[in-house]
């Protein structure tokens, strides 16, 4: 009578087991793209030797990625060592969503990336915010990889 118990409680588990497995969502990565964030590097150019100049988001947000927070680490250290030079941080989005709802999502990705600067010692005094919202694509066209290439901020030398 134990056994069967506990056989029936030992089956019961392994298939609620199975069944949360089958459920649990999976991050895909397809060459460019991890999940829905661009993780190529056509699109990327250079601030500076060894320093990308933009960062990339996932849809509608704002939050920094792994990748992210790398590459503003590395534009934080050029810009202690290059204390005279200015930037602009210029928001993007992709083309879906309004005009309004876009420019807003740009500005908060730009302001994203400003805080984290400032985190690593950059004085808020050097860095400006613009939003392009959807404006100024850097692929025009109309799939998953054209719009992570989009959703982006990018750091500008201002002088």
């Amino acid at each position: 009578m134990n056994l069967s118990k506990i056989l029936k409680n030992a089956f019961l588990i392994i298939l609620a087991s199975l069944v949360l497995t089958a459920c649990a969502t999976k991050k895909t990565t397809t060459g460019q793209i991890q999940g829905d964030v661009y993780t190529g590097t056509d699109s990327v150019e250079y601030l500076a030797s060894g320093v990308p100049d933009r960062v990339f988001f996932a849809t509608n947000e704002i939050v920094l990625t792994t990748a992210s927070r790398e590459t503003l680490r590395k534009q934080a250290g050029w810009l202690r060592k290059n204390s005279k030079i200015n930037v602009v941080l210029e928001g993007h989005a992709d083309e879906r969503g309004t005009r309004e709802y876009n420019l807003a999502l740009g500005e908060r990705r730009a302001n994203s990336a400003k805080d984290y600067l400032m985190t690593y010692g950059v004085s808020s005094d050097r860095i400006s915010v613009l939003s392009y919202g959807k404006e100024r694509p850097v692929d025009s066209g109309s799939n998953p990889l054209a719009w992570s290439k989009n959703r982006r901020s990018v750091t500008v030398k201002a002088n």
